[in-house]
């Protein structure tokens, strides 16, 4: 599959999670039991990443992911293996229409740095597997941790030192795993699909929070982070509208926060999700104003098996290249398809159905 602009991103990408097989499941209820340890697990999610890798490799991907089959949540799994965080259970689920999920949270009790994260480690075995593939590793962006993340008054008293730190953490991480053979690392983030909504932003004035004071500090954040990377090493991001169980959170197109992301963020692509009318048109992709950005477009829903008709996914593509070169553009499913271990409400089956209508949709428009 043909890269973008000679960089690690692919006309035929994707975001990164696949459905857990019933066998990794099954494998977590016996350790909650007590009836496997940890190493038997691990050998387990072994094995069942090095066949997803392979499923991948025969579906037509240039990049390939482990599927984040170690991980529970797409986000609290990293964050709370940094330096200075906690995970715990906190009674109350985030919500999504119509569910919720489980009382997973995160809070920051000390000062923040990266060192000995498992997530390393996991990297390395995938490297090992993809061969000459590109091995993608994603990574919740770091607004996330002050997003989703209660930070302690007494770790961070002044707010300008904790982004300081939470940017250095990053750039540590961004070190390390490219010091592990990583040159292609995804930020995942929903924190910029809140700030496109009016009712999310509502809500986060009721907290106390400025939504105009969070665009500011997570770009500034952000950049900071990935500020030093090497030359050869791609770091893209996705911007998820909420992905649990096949529902979601946020609505609202890009245009309050485009000239800002697409203008200021110092990143090589982004996944967009335009799967539904909940994210607007391609208007505010006229704030691209790099030819050295991609911009992959999520047309394929990832929240059902249905296949969308092939002709209208490229007619969609032709519409975007009104505003964006269409070299500079590639296709993905809209969001991983399973953001948390319970995964979105398709078969296995039709989740490669869907990488696959990707694959040849891409082929077709860009061979």
């Amino acid at each position: 599959m043909t890269k973008v602009n000679t960089k690690n991103i692919y006309r035929a990408d994707q975001v990164g999670s696949l459905l857990r097989p019933e066998r990794i499941k099954n494998a977590r209820r016996k350790l909650e039991a007590g009836e496997i340890t940890t190493d038997t697990l691990r050998q387990i999610e072994n094995e069942e990443i090095k066949r997803v890798v392979e499923k991948q490799k025969e579906a037509g991907l240039g990049a390939v992911t482990d599927g984040e089959f170690r991980r529970a949540w797409w986000h609290f799994d990293f964050l709370e293996n940094l330096t200075g965080v906690e995970g715990y259970w906190s009674g109350d689920g985030i919500q999504f229409q119509g569910k919720q999920t489980k009382s997973r949270a995160i809070k920051v009790t000390g000062k923040l740095g990266f060192d000995d994260h498992p997530f390393l480690e996991d990297f390395k075995f995938l490297n090992e597997q993809a061969g000459e593939h590109t091995a993608k590793v994603t990574i919740p962006s770091p607004s996330m941790l002050h997003f989703r993340g209660e930070v302690d008054p007494t770790a961070y008293p002044d707010e300008a030192v904790f982004f300081e730190d939470l940017a250095s953490a990053y750039k540590t991480a961004i070190e390390k795993f490219y010091e592990a053979g990583c040159r292609y690392l995804q930020l995942d983030d929903t924190a910029w699909a809140y700030l496109c909504s009016d009712e999310q932003k509502e809500k986060l004035r009721e907290k106390g929070l400025d939504p105009e004071y969070l665009v500011e500090k997570y770009l500034e954040t952000i950049n900071n982070a990935v500020a030093d990377r090497p030359d050869d090493m791609t770091i893209t991001m996705h911007i998820c509208r909420g992905n649990f169980r096949s529902t979601w959170i946020s609505s609202g197109g890009y245009e309050p926060v485009a000239a800002e992301i697409f203008g200021k963020l110092n990143i090589d692509g982004f996944f967009l999700e335009y799967d539904t009318e909940r994210a607007g048109g391609f208007e505010p992709l006229r704030h691209v104003n790099r030819d050295d950005l991609t911009i992959v477009l999520g047309l394929v829903t990832s929240k059902h098996g249905e296949l969308e008709d092939k002709e209208e996914v490229k007619k969609r593509i032709e519409e975007a290249s009104k505003y964006v070169p269409l070299d500079q553009l590639a296709l993905s499913p809209q969001c991983g398809f399973a953001s948390t271990e319970e995964g979105n409400l398709l078969t296995e089956d039709e989740q490669w159905e869907k990488i696959r209508h990707v694959v040849q949709i891409a082929e077709e428009v860009w061979s």
